[in-house]
């Protein structure tokens, strides 16, 4: 995407340095930098005050720009009335009405298309491209600038890579993965929708063809603005060397995650402890799976931990969990009668499966006392663990207090056999 066009950067300066000169134009910048300076400082108020959701939103995409746009107004209003010439007035009041209009699409296109989170950080970028794209067609050196940044180009072997097809290609690769952001949505929204396939294998084949859409953009965009594909060979194997390198944690996360979705280990709605964190799967991405647990916290674990290190998965291959809840009584209280007041405080929580039905066992006479243990089965780990234990300790603590029946503390029986002989003075 070469400009034949040679840069004419002198008549650039000059025009401005002109400009600058004459004292009409002085005015009306004054006239701009009052604008802009009351847009900030009004903008930054109302900001504060800007509430959350889509209102908030858009309200700091446009609050300053249109502040721009109303002061650049009433000053045109109070030069036209002087007899003043307006016409870098009226340059601002285009531009402010231009990051109007943009931000609002681009947020717009935003909401309607969700795509995915590289677009959505590069928002603010690609407003600024094409503001500053419009700014210099307004002021007619949208040429002159293609040429500059076609001049400022480096050469690789027998290619030419210059500024401009940077710029170029960031446009084309940002519509290309938009596009394919939607195509990817729509064949995930399919394939989620066939439930005679395991999830497992329906949110792997959605990640392998967001993958394969996102690497066919780039693809298409690097041939679009005229980028040989085949001088990437040199970086494809300097790329192969990073990854011998530095970057085989990525490549590893990224390879785990495709084992995690075929073996079907660890499953969206799965609840899992790794290490000392517990919660339920709440996605499976390329790199990482979020694990959110009670606290409402999501924890992201890389892939080649879930592959290296110990799992434990309560909802594998059933949802169905056993938990046991020690608990001692005194030597001077009737065990029998104890045991029996455990399965009944199991069978009186709702959370608690009937079938199979709570248990209670006598393990050991302890040092303390004697040694009981509740074991009942739940089906919704993914509710919680400790909560129940906890509901059960108070039914426990409650049924004994009401039976008299004595939960012990610990206790020690020190026999003095002799004592040393008092020394006389």
């Amino acid at each position: 995407m070469a400009v034949t066009e040679t840069p004419d950067l002198t008549s650039m300066l000059t025009a401005i340095g002109e400009a600058l000169r004459d004292p009409y134009q002085g005015v009306q910048l004054g006239v701009v930098a009052v604008a802009l300076l009351l847009a900030w400082w009004l903008g930054a108020r109302w900001l504060r005050m800007a509430g959350a959701g889509w209102r908030g939103e858009l309200r700091q995409r446009v609050v300053r720009p249109l502040l721009v746009f109303a002061f650049a107004g009433l000053g045109l209003l109070v030069l036209r009335l002087l007899s003043l010439p307006t016409a870098l007035l009226q340059l601002a009041a285009a531009l402010a009405l231009a990051m109007v209009v943009i931000r609002l699409v681009l947020y717009l296109l935003r909401l309607a298309l969700k795509p995915g989170p590289l677009l959505m950080a590069s928002e603010q970028l690609i407003s600024v491209l094409v503001w500053l794209a419009v700014a210099l067609f307004l002021l007619g050196w949208l040429a002159p600038a293609m040429a500059l940044l076609d001049a400022m180009a480096v050469t690789v072997g027998e290619g030419r890579f210059s500024l401009l097809d940077l710029i170029a290609l960031v446009l084309v690769a940002a519509v290309l993965l938009l596009l394919g952001s939607l195509f990817s949505r729509f064949v995930e929204r399919r394939v989620m929708g066939v439930t005679d396939l395991s999830i497992g294998l329906r949110v792997g084949v959605a990640k392998v063809v967001q993958f394969a859409v996102v690497l066919m953009a780039l693809l298409i965009a690097l041939n679009m603005v005229g980028i040989n594909l085949t001088s990437l060979a040199v970086f494809s194997g300097a790329l192969g060397v990073g990854i011998g390198f530095g970057l085989q944690r990525i490549a590893s996360n990224f390879i785990s995650g495709f084992i995690l979705i075929g073996d079907r280990s660890i499953r969206p709605g799965d609840v899992i402890t790794i290490g000392d964190s517990f919660g339920w799967v709440k996605a499976l991405n390329a790199r990482y799976v979020v694990v959110r647990d009670r606290d409402g916290v999501e924890r992201l674990i890389p892939n080649e931990n879930l592959i290296t290190t110990e799992v434990i998965n309560w909802s594998y291959s059933d949802k169905a969990v056993r938990l046991k809840v020690p608990v001692q009584v005194s030597y001077d209280d009737d065990p029998i009668r104890a045991m029996a007041l455990l399965v009944e405080v199991g069978k009186s929580n709702p959370r608690v499966d009937a079938e199979p039905e709570p248990v209670a066992r006598l393990l050991g006479f302890g040092d303390s006392g004697i040694e009981l243990e509740l074991r009942v089965w739940i089906h919704d780990p993914q509710e919680g663990v400790n909560n129940i234990r906890s509901e059960l300790n108070v039914g426990i603590w409650k049924a004994f207090k009401a039976e008299g029946i004595t939960i012990p503390f610990p206790q020690r029986d020190l026999h003095v056999k002799s004592l040393p002989a008092r020394r006389r003075d």
